[in-house]
């Protein structure tokens, strides 16, 4: 394929946008957070989520969203790997977005609807697990999904990291769909980003103490990566970092565009108001591993983050479930999710927010009313919005075919 000028920029990540979003409802839902908060502020009373404890949230806490770790000294652990939404905001509206990411999972997965009412009973009891005792509480047996990513991400090594995202281990990238070519202005920018001294002592690979060691930029592209985020700055810059005795090692960096999060702040929440330092505050609270990993910085004047990328980092992928795997996933994951939220919290918060979760079951279900009503009408708001957008994406398409057809005659 051929990279496509900087002018055709915006019109591919639209329509590659609508494209990813289009193939399923699960999909639908990973792209689709701005109607997310807008339906959830529209469901009827018995479904509003109550106000939880002001706490660093993830915001857009779905299954793609979640996924193992490296942390700076090799620590590989379950965290949330996305915090482009964060926000100081209400916990509960993490339960709800990873409660119908579940659900339409399973819904793609063909699972009955009673794996989902499941589902959400043992994302309840793992996510109070947490907060009872966010250090050494008892998640449940870890689900065959869960240790077979992390057995994957310990055997991984620079080369696999390098044949998966630039398809080979030489020191360039490879331009084509995913990487475009950079303007002049953005690799100058780039070039001298990695020639600040900040940027540079605050790469995993670099040691500050070995004074012989330099950095240098190899090669850069635009990345067209993401789904929600597409249309936003994204960078990949492959580093080379050498030693004056001749050795060297390669690392790749993703740079992304910050950008004012669509998830809402609780009342009074004092945010930064530099979008690259408010996510890596999220990250410092929420995914410890994540966040001494992010270096924020101003390119262009726009606001970034970078990240080194760690062969061990992954995510999550969920192509099917079975029914018995799909209850020891949800428990576990929402103890991931309750245990960053848990550990911004004392004591007496965590036992209130806890005695609210435990008020107020469902007359059919061990979960709250709350949040089984909200992920149920959310569940149907969002499968009319998928074969809508479907509708919508199907239409462009064959107007497209139709005016290509027309041209070549």
């Amino acid at each position: 394929m051929r990279s496509p000028s900087v002018a055709d920029r915006p019109i591919i990540l639209a329509e590659t946008r609508a494209l990813k979003m289009a193939r399923s409802a699960h999909a639908y839902v990973r792209g689709n957070t701005a109607n997310f908060y807008d339906w959830l502020a529209e469901l009827p009373a018995t479904a509003r989520v109550p106000d939880g404890p002001p706490v660093w949230i993830c915001g857009d806490c779905h299954l793609g969203n979640l996924g193992p770790i490296a942390s700076a000294e090799g620590q590989i652990d379950i965290q949330i790997r996305d915090l482009d939404q964060a926000v100081i905001g209400n916990p509960a509206h993490d339960l709800v977005r990873l409660g119908l990411s579940l659900a339409t999972a399973a819904r793609g997965s063909d699972l009955p609807g009673v794996a989902t009412a499941r589902m959400i009973e043992e994302m309840v009891e793992g996510y109070a697990a947490a907060m009872r005792d966010p250090i050494s509480g008892d998640p449940g047996s870890k689900p065959e999904l869960v240790r077979s990513v992390q057995r994957k991400a310990w055997g991984r090594r620079w080369r696999h990291l390098a044949r998966e995202r630039l398809d080979d281990e030489a020191p360039t990238i490879p331009l084509g769909r995913k990487f475009w070519p950079l303007e002049k202005r953005e690799r100058k920018a780039l070039d001298a980003l990695f020639e600040d001294p900040d940027v540079v002592r605050g790469l995993l690979s670099f040691d500050p103490e070995d004074d012989d060691r330099t950095v240098r930029m190899v090669d850069g592209a635009y990345w067209m990566k993401g789904c929600s985020s597409l249309g936003l700055l994204r960078y990949a810059v492959l580093i080379e970092i050498r030693k004056d005795k001749g050795s060297h090692t390669y690392a790749l960096i993703d740079i992304k565009q910050a950008v004012e999060p669509i998830a809402p702040a609780a009342k009074g929440a004092q945010l930064p108001q530099d979008n690259a330092q408010r996510v890596l505050a999220a990250a410092q609270a929420l995914s410890p591993n994540l966040g001494e990993r992010m270096i924020p910085v101003r390119m262009m004047d726009r606001s970034l983050f970078i990240r080194e990328l760690s062969p061990q980092d992954l995510k999550l992928e969920v192509s099917q479930f079975t029914e018995k795997q799909s209850a020891k996933v949800a428990r576990y994951l929402a103890f991931v999710v309750g245990k960053a939220h848990a550990r911004q919290m004392d004591y007496g918060t965590r036992e209130l927010w806890g005695s609210q979760l435990r008020a107020d079951r469902h007359e059919s279900i061990d979960a709250p009313t709350w949040l089984w009503e909200s992920v149920v009408a959310l569940a149907g708001r969002h499968e009319m919005g998928y074969l809508e957008h479907c509708r919508r994406y199907a239409l462009t398409a064959h107007d497209k075919s139709e005016c290509l057809a027309a041209g070549g005659k």
